[in-house]
């Protein structure tokens, strides 16, 4: 910014350049940053963050992500795995017919849940893990649920 735009200029020639007499403009008055939550600073980390201050919980050492790894696909999705004419090939099909298997594994999925309604069609669904609601809606439609390692 060039200098004769800065908004100091205007208080050339007041003493202390709008900060005050008494009080004064001193560097950090009350402590840098979150300095002084359990004392001065007290109520006002109380009113509006609390719980900031403690631990909460066990420890778990060494944690590693990879074994809680579990992308998860509601099964209003499932179908959008597939193409349209892979759905549209098996619409009309009888209980003893070919039937559509979806892989969610290969798709990057590893858990099916219950979201949503599926369309009348029955479905084999391919996946490690099912929630109870996912399995019940699979199995109304007439479709199948394999569990994969």
């Amino acid at each position: 910014m060039v200098a004769r735009l800065s908004k100091n200029r205007k208080k050339r020639g007041h003493v202390s350049a709008g900060h005050g007499r008494v009080g004064k403009h001193r560097k950090h008055p009350s402590g840098r940053g979150n300095a002084g939550g359990q004392h001065m600073h007290r109520i006002m980390f109380d009113k509006f963050h609390p719980g900031f201050f403690g631990k909460v919980g066990m420890r778990y050492f060494h944690k590693t992500k990879q074994q809680f790894h579990r992308p998860t696909i509601n099964i209003d999705k499932i179908w959008t795995l597939v193409s349209a004419e892979t759905r549209k090939k098996y619409a009309n099909a009888g209980p003893n017919d070919k039937v559509p298997v979806i892989d969610v594994n290969a798709a990057g999925y590893f858990k099916v849940l219950g979201k949503g309604k599926l369309p009348e069609q029955p479905v084999i669904v391919k996946a490690k893990f099912f929630s109870k609601d996912a399995e019940k809606k699979i199995k109304a439609v007439g479709g199948a649920c394999v569990l994969v390692a």
